[in-house]
């Protein structure tokens, strides 16, 4: 509509002027977050959800998130990512390549004079789709998205634009800057200067306009939803990586400036900014103070993933000589494009490897002060971004080879092992010359959490260990006798605290094991040393598979939880040691112990996987395979009081050398004389076994129903 002298001002826009121009405060409400609606389109897009995120942290503010028709559930998962507040999330059927939105009637009559922002953030991020899905999307949507404002009297139309309206405009573009932009040799860069082009030209109520710079993860998690602008090294660097050390020393373009923000920062700043009084009809540039160059930033990469990087750039002017279109050429080469392709890269993106263009967000910075609201310097933040890319979105990562077929292959780094075979030696030599002093070294100041400590090998090594300045944490069914045994620790000087719990019930193990995180921090060296053993034939089990259950609820279940809720941090700090307590039954198979071999056997072939995965990441964990020991569990088996048995001193003393010494296994010349005689002559050690088998009788185990009836009588009245 023409409005004579005013040209295409509505009246708002005049009322607008007119309240200006007489020095009086024009808000459109703006300065008040609480009690207002919202209409945003594109929530369930990557700056989307973060910007109804921020909104909603209102109480009183609800959002209308536009989707298609059939398409609501898409919504489901932001609310539940919300929580309490995703209840004010809620679905407005409509569709962005329809004329004002595709609103009904119904839903216009019911949210007009309502919504007091439109944010419009709906547009294709994609330098890979074609013009005219990009035409339709970023500038007809642009188009009906304000048609709808209009339609809806909203108080403000927010814009989410782009860097990209400079198109490659060589030198620094400021926030009052538009008509300069030019070469516009990209779809999405000419579709958002379009569609910026709406909104200046276009619009009938109060507009705001927001340029965020390339948009990378969220700066506190790294969370990101696809491969994009900076995600493109990761990749590039990733594959030189598999095949070049990270000492090596490349050379590099010194490449364009480029300009990084995190989407947590973007939609912090545009819903401040839009909530902020007198400022219609102004845009901002949602930009970092620095820029990088390509070479800059590749080193940046290179030093938190420990990739290769540039050690000398070949600067910019070496490519002066060259025509202007040497770089776009060569993008379109059908094998570059395949190698692109093949690492997830636009080739369009080959074009912007020189990208001139600097911003200025002056006018953004004046409207966030105060607020603390400012972007975080990107090293800060870097670390986080590669962390979640290489665990969610690398092509490297294990998901993404299953649902490729395929097996791709890594350089492991040499140095984890270099440097275990150097602590190996120089343990095993401080062991050597002087034992006490190197388990001192080896667990002062440590965190050592103690299963089975309430008595036999367990409460010696408490003692030991505690002597040696480690603060033990003492875990067993018998809590009276743990803290008779903390008791004794602390009257030497030592530090003890007591956890009784149950270590067969899986739920017990988890609820200390987070209790023991939380008031202590973390755990250094975890000891599952608490056991069961049962002595019967396999005849006489054959209606007790409970014996089965209870051995590995405790031997194997038990240990491998506590190993699996304490683990965590100890890759985080990388460092940490696991000591699995097991027997030399394992190698030497002797008879009448089927339930108890068969947890222990388990427990065995964890830790050695454990072992083998863990190797490069500090995390060490060891065998012990004790041969008979003189302790109270194996008491009531009298045979063994004329069994030739290990001291429990010996016990404590192989208990302590593979805690100094952190060796992958502790076993007896009983152990490996009858694992040779198995692997070498295996029927004969059969025999021998089978004969000493025969050679003891066994009394069978009495009925259930008797052994209840004894129990019974002997119960106190």
């Amino acid at each position: 509509m023409n409005y004579g002298m005013f040209g295409n001002f509505c009246p708002n826009r005049l009322l607008t002027w007119f309240q200006r121009a007489s020095n009086l405060t024009y808000t459109c409400k703006l300065s008040r977050v609480r009690d207002m609606e919202h209409l945003v389109t594109g929530a369930t897009g990557f700056i989307g959800r973060f910007v109804v995120a921020e909104l909603l942290q209102q109480p009183d503010c609800v959002v209308h998130a536009l989707v298609r028709k059939g398409s609501e559930h898409k919504l489901d998962q932001i609310r539940q990512q919300l929580g309490s507040n995703g209840q004010r999330l809620r679905a407005l059927s409509g569709d962005l390549t329809q004329p004002g939105l595709g609103l009904s009637r119904a839903d216009q009559q019911r949210l007009r004079g309502k919504i007091r922002h439109l944010y419009h953030l709906a547009a294709i991020y994609d330098l890979q789709a074609d013009a005219d899905s990009q035409q339709q999307a970023n500038v007809e949507g642009t188009r009906h998205a304000l048609q709808a404002a209009r339609t809806l009297q909203v108080d403000c139309f927010q814009h989410a634009s782009s860097i990209a309206v400079a198109g490659l405009y060589p030198g620094q573009f400021t926030e009052a800057m538009f008509e300069e932009g030019t070469d516009f040799n990209n779809p999405y860069f000419l579709t958002k200067h379009l569609a910026e082009k709406c909104v200046r030209d276009e619009a009938d109520v109060p507009y705001r306009i927001y340029r965020p710079s390339m948009v990378v993860g969220d700066s506190r998690s790294g969370a990101m939803d696809k491969i994009d602008g900076p995600y493109y090294i990761f990749r590039l660097l990733e594959l030189v990586g598999r095949f070049v050390p990270a000492w090596a020393p490349l050379p590099g373009l010194e490449g364009g400036q480029f300009n990084i923000v995190p989407v947590d920062y973007v939609a912090k700043a545009m819903v401040h900014i839009a909530h902020q009084p007198d400022l219609d009809g102004q845009c901002f540039f949602l930009t970092d103070d620095r820029h990088y160059s390509l070479a800059e930033l590749i080193n940046l990469i290179a030093e938190v993933s420990g990739l290769p990087g540039f050690r000398w750039a070949i600067p910019n002017r070496a490519l002066d000589k060259l025509p202007a279109s040497t770089i776009p050429t060569l993008a379109r080469q059908w094998w570059m494009k395949k190698f692109l392709l093949s690492l997830d890269i636009a080739p369009d993106a080959l074009g912007f490897i020189t990208y001139k263009t600097t911003f200025d967000r002056s006018n953004a910075a004046r409207a966030l002060a105060g607020s603390g609201i400012s972007p975080p310097p990107l090293p800060e933040y870097l670390p986080r971004l590669w962390q979640y890319w290489r665990q969610h979105l690398s092509p490297q990562r294990p998901q993404a080879r299953i649902e490729n077929h395929g097996v791709l292959l890594r350089k492991p780094s040499l140095k984890p092992y270099l440097m275990r075979a150097r602590d190996h030696w120089k343990w095993n030599t401080k062991r050597l010359l002087h034992s006490q002093q190197a388990l001192h070294d080896r667990v002062a100041g440590k965190t050592i959490l103690l299963t089975g400590a309430s008595s036999g090998i367990g409460a010696q090594v408490a003692h030991q260990l505690a002597a040696a300045g480690a603060t033990l944490i003492l875990v067993a069914r018998s809590k009276d006798k743990l803290d008779a045994i903390a008791e004794q620790i602390q009257n030497e000087g030592g530090t003890a605290f007591v956890y009784a719990t149950d270590l067969t019930v899986g739920d017990s193990i988890d609820q200390v094991c987070q209790q023991i995180l939380k008031q202590h921090g973390g755990v250094d060296i975890l000891i599952n040393n608490a056991g069961r053993s049962i002595r019967r034939s396999i005849k006489f089990s054959l209606d007790r598979f409970h014996d089965y259950e209870r051995t590995m609820q405790l031997n194997y279940y038990g240990s491998v939880r506590m190993a699996l809720n304490l683990l965590p941090g100890m890759l985080e700090r990388g460092d940490g040691h696991i000591v699995n307590v097991s027997t030399v039954g394992v190698q030497a198979n002797p008879a009448r112990f089927s339930a108890y071999l068969g947890s222990k056997w388990a427990l065995e072939g964890w830790s050695w996987v454990a072992a083998n995965e863990l190797a490069h990441t500090g995390v060490t964990v060891s065998t012990i395979n004790y041969p008979l020991v003189r302790t109270p569990m194996i008491a009531p088996t009298k045979i063994y009081d004329y069994t030739p048995a290990m001291s429990p001193e010996t016990a404590v003393n192989w208990m302590l050398d593979i805690i100094i010494t952190r060796n992958k296994r502790k076993v007896g010349p009983l152990g490996l004389g009858a694992l040779t005689m198995y692997y070498l002559l295996p029927k004969t050690a059969e025999t021998i076994v089978n004969a000493s088998y025969q050679a003891v009788y066994e009394a069978p185990p009495e009925p259930r129903a008797k052994t209840a009836r004894k129990q019974k009588r002997k119960a106190p009245i």
